[in-house]
């Protein structure tokens, strides 16, 4: 998947539930008044190189009087051959029609556009990357409900290997029941009937994603996005600067200069949708008759999502005993490890019980199988390497190649994407090619490609411009270095080295073999995000590890999950989309966050010990087991630094390291002209 957008106007958006004592701005009364268009937003996912692009609108025209407010709906799509649905639900006469514009229909019918007092208006983008059948977003079904998704699904709902996940969760959306309260839940399913809810639906997805889905007989729009935030989802809450309803995975760029009067409570005009399913039901005022939308927050239903999202460990403070016994077993397995090619599968809901397995051996085994469904490549794929790393050389990155090596068919390349800023110096570069290394001697008949994209900050001056208005609405000097080595390095376009052997390119990693250029078609790609949230990677859990002991870890670390949505996915998901790119997080699969907080927190870190030794413990036995013994005692290094960006920027907007340090640099704002 791709993107997805929707437009709420001409209706007073009630968030009083969401915002209590918030006061709803009346609806706008033309388009002109808008601060951006429609065509902004379909600019903005345009430039992710979408295989296909479409909008519908839904019109809810004031026709029919009645006391629940009862009104047409009318979907119309745009650019398609016209059919017609009807059906009654209620006191509603609901039509679904597709036609060029909704302006002949409505003069058939005798409808006064004026008078169409609600318009929504759905857009989709859509990197097809499963299911033989080309699809085009928005998704519509016979009973008019509209569904746009941007996301994959791992588990919970059955997507069988050639079919479409957008495809197979608007037949199961369809099928859902209309409460919209859990309430209303439970009287459904006491009547006896079998039917679900969209909150219980939604819950037990397991994968990545955000979507907006309209429930043509209940009046209701349905939006969300996963609970970890791996897809971006940006929302506008109404203010009086536009009183719209918006929802996007990415802002237009006419949108990052608005200026901070335009928020919801002085912050940006875009803010990250907080993780979660939302509902806007559309209905009529009791106290002035006028069309109100009511915006509803709802509770996940799937207790074991609740575990995850509360990040909470049974085992946190150890006993001094036990630490001793946990270090003795660190530094005789340290000797023992073998590689393990295991291909064991965790059971879908518990975990591994820790007498069956090592805890790293637990974590190796749960981890192939978050790779494997990752990167199960349908029938779609020819030819070209599907899946590519973003590869510094590291711990994580190292681990997700040699995984990835496990799981996929040696017919098919494997491109490695490392982005420097110093050329051959930039410590990630070296790492890079020193793990090249490694993984061929692992592996030696894999094609393997280290693709080298090196980078001039000083040269960059669109690109810069380009990359702010994804990040938005982070807008940090350390979210610009991040968010900039991202989209380089997702661009695949860079450098291989190779050796010819007669007629044939050897990839090679010596300094006498030839440059070519290259650019990698990979649509999917794996990062290592969520690998030190969760196995005590940075250097500020060290610190919370002096000042407050393992319960002050435990605490900093369960922070670190429960903001990442905020502070790293959004926009990690928005700058690497931007290439046309599917971003996917092994280590944010929920079987493996399971499966880590399943064990002692001393198991998966004891920072009394050496950098490169007791961080990210756990995932070093990982790579002694992979066999990956030189990549399982590097020090930990966020890409900013690895790729010497951070250095180049401090240098270009502080003038020195030492000033942007005394700057706080890394937290501070960017200047914008």
């Amino acid at each position: 998947m791709c993107g997805i957008a929707v437009i709420v106007s001409g209706v007073r958006i009630d968030l009083s539930s969401l915002f209590p004592g918030s006061i709803t701005p009346s609806a706008p009364q033309s388009e002109q008044e808008s601060l951006f268009s429609l065509e902004d937003i379909k600019e903005a996912l345009k430039r992710r190189g979408p295989d296909s692009l479409g909008s519908k609108k839904v019109i809810l025209h004031s026709k029919i009087a009645s006391s629940v407010g009862g009104q047409y709906v009318l979907s119309c799509a745009q650019g398609e051959e016209a059919t017609r649905n009807d059906f009654l639900c209620n006191t509603n006469a609901c039509q679904c029609i597709t036609s060029e514009s909704e302006e002949p229909y409505l003069l058939k019918n005798g409808l006064d556009k004026a008078k169409c007092v609600t318009e929504l208006c759905f857009i989709g983008a859509t990197l097809q990357l499963r299911g033989v059948n080309p699809i085009v977003q928005p998704l519509l079904d016979t009973f008019g409900n509209i569904l746009v998704y941007n996301g994959e699904i791992f588990g919970g709902i059955y997507v069988s290997i050639d079919s479409n996940d957008g495809e197979v969760l608007k037949e199961s959306l369809g099928k859902c029941c209309l409460c919209s309260s859990h309430e209303h839940t439970k009287a459904c399913r006491e009547s006896g009937k079998e039917e679900t809810s969209v909150p219980d639906l939604l819950s037990t997805i397991k994968g990545p994603w955000a979507l907006i889905y309209w429930q043509a007989w209940s009046r209701t729009m349905w939006f969300g996005r996963d609970a970890f935030g791996r897809r971006s989802l940006l929302v506008h809450w109404p203010t009086s600067k536009d009183p719209r309803l918006l929802l996007s995975s990415v802002s237009p760029r006419s949108s990052i200069d608005l200026g901070e009067e335009c928020g919801q409570g002085g912050s940006n005009f875009w803010e990250e949708l907080p993780c979660g399913i939302y509902s806007v039901s559309v209905g009529v005022s009791k106290l002035d008759g006028n069309t109100v939308a009511e915006v509803k927050r709802h509770e996940w239903t799937d207790p074991m999502l609740y575990e995850l999202i509360n990040w909470e460990r049974t085992s946190v403070q150890p006993k001094p005993e036990e630490l001793n016994v946990s270090r003795m077993k660190f530094c005789s397995r340290q000797h023992d490890l073998h590689p393990v090619n295991s291909t064991a599968v965790p059971h879908e809901l518990g975990l591994i019980e820790a007498p069956v397995v090592l805890p790293s051996e637990a974590v190796l085994i749960t981890l192939r199988e978050a790779v494997k469904r990752r990167t199960t490549i349908s029938t779609m794929f020819k030819g070209h390497a599907p899946v590519a790393v973003l590869f510094s050389g590291g711990l994580d990155s190292m681990i997700l190649a040699a995984l990835l090596d496990n799981c996929l068919d040696l017919k098919y390349e494997i491109d490695l994407l490392n982005v420097s800023f110093d050329k051959e110096l930039a410590p990630d570069r070296i790492s890079s090619r020193a793990g090249l290394k490694e993984l061929k001697r692992l592996s030696p008949l894999r094609r393997w490609k280290l693709v080298e994209i090196d980078a001039d900050l000083s040269n960059l001056t669109l690109e810069t411009k380009h990359v702010m208005s994804l990040l938005n609405p982070a807008k940090t000097y350390m979210d610009l270095n991040i968010g900039l080595a991202l989209w380089l390095a997702s661009s695949g376009s860079g450098w291989v080295h190779e050796e010819r052997i007669g007629n044939v390119n050897i990839n090679y990693d010596n300094e006498n073999c030839q440059s070519i250029k290259y650019k990698s078609e990979a649509r999917i790609l794996l990062v290592g995000s969520g690998a030190d949230e969760q196995c005590a990677g940075y250097g500020r859990h060290r610190t919370k590890f002096r000042n407050g002991s393992w319960i002050g870890l435990h605490e900093e670390m369960k922070l670190d999950m429960q903001r990442i949505w905020k502070r790293n996915l959004g926009r990690d998901d928005r700058c690497i989309a931007d290439n046309g790119k599917e971003a996917r997080f092994p280590f944010l699969d929920e079987d493996v966050i399971r499966t880590l907080l399943g064990f002692p927190l001393w198991e998966i870190a004891d920072l009394d010990q050496p950098s490169g030794k007791g961080d990210k413990r756990i995932l070093r036995e990982v790579a002694q087991l992979l066999g990956l013994h030189e990549a399982a005692v590097l020090p930990k290094r966020a890409i900013q630094f690895g790729s010497r960006i951070a250095r180049e920027s401090n240098r270009k907007n502080f003038g020195s390291n030492r000033a942007a340090n005394l700057a706080s640099a890394g937290s501070a704002e960017i200047s914008r002209p």
